[in-house]
């Protein structure tokens, strides 16, 4: 009788506790739904229709779906994307890791250092990429007049289809350096000092110690980075948008730009839907192999 009379409290303040919980969840919820559970549901219902904001639309089946792969932006558009999250996501983290690992240690100046280095961050993409064109300007950029100190001919970085996409690859990368470092920095400040002592105490070299003790204890962190990385990358835009629009021809088009062009500017929201939603499979693919990956590197 007194276990049954004991239990019932802890069965009350257990439920208490998860009403609590559902109460706090709540306003994040209600906002998943209203902006992204509904916006995604029209997103699908619109791409098997030829909607295109009139008052008259049809249900047209896969017939979007069909002629996305023989519409030549798309195609661009697609691979476009590819490349440059298949270079981006990469470059970025490590390079953003190795910052981090620097930034780790005892040096001077390491506040100024941080700030600069997270700055980009926080700036707007609309005045970074202005920044940036100055750069790349062919005439009075500072690229061209690094290249002539070297003796090396001017480049038409944002104009020539061989430079354009690498052009804003680079922007990329360095704009996305400053919130990945500042995770990583976060991380390695919580790997066990003790193994890390353990470490230096049996021998072994700083490579050693980061592959064997700082790099597993990275895992999780890892992980929630390449996410991030991998749907920021997918939803580039404004950057594209402000130094080439998607020019020269398709060489720097990419789906949310293309998506935008059909959207708003075509008025076919029924074929930019159905782009939209080979965006979030081509996204949720990334996000798959991403798993994979960690998977595969945590049981090596």
């Amino acid at each position: 009788m007194s276990a049954t009379i004991s239990a019932k409290p802890g069965r009350k303040l257990i439920s208490g506790q998860v009403r609590a919980g559902w109460l706090l969840l709540s306003p994040a919820l209600l906002h998943s739904f209203i902006f992204i559970l509904i916006p995604v549901g029209a997103a699908i219902v619109l791409s098997f229709t030829d909607y295109s904001f009139g008052d008259s639309w049809s249900w047209v089946g896969f017939e979007n779906y069909g002629e996305l792969f023989k519409d030549q932006d798309f195609r661009a558009a697609l691979w476009n994307t590819i490349v440059y999250a298949v270079v981006v996501i990469p470059v970025s983290m490590a390079v953003a890791l190795v910052i981090a690992l620097g930034l780790n240690q005892k040096v001077r100046a390491i506040g100024f250092f941080r700030t600069a280095f997270y700055l980009p961050t926080v700036t707007a993409t609309v005045a970074i990429a202005t920044i940036w064109l100055w750069i790349f300007n062919p005439g009075s950029g500072l690229a061209n007049g690094v290249f002539s100190l070297f003796g090396l001919a001017p480049a038409q970085w944002l104009t020539d289809p061989d430079t354009a996409l690498p052009s804003l690859m680079i922007v990329g990368i360095w704009q996305g350096l400053g919130a990945k470092m500042i995770i990583y920095l976060a991380a390695l400040q919580g790997v066990s000092r003790d193994l890390l002592e353990a470490s230096s105490l049996d021998g072994a070299g700083r490579w050693q110690t980061f592959r064997n003790v700082t790099w597993p204890a990275l895992g999780p962190v890892q992980f929630f980075v390449l996410i991030t990385s991998i749907v920021g990358t997918f939803q580039v835009f404004d950057l594209v948008y402000v130094m080439t629009k998607g020019g020269p021809g398709t060489e720097t088009t990419v789906l949310v730009l293309d998506i935008y062009q059909n959207a708003f500017q075509a008025l076919r929201l029924g074929f930019a839907s159905a782009e939209t939603v080979m965006m979030m499979i081509l996204i949720a693919a990334f996000i798959g192999l991403g798993r994979l990956i960690q998977k595969a590197d945590a049981n090596d």
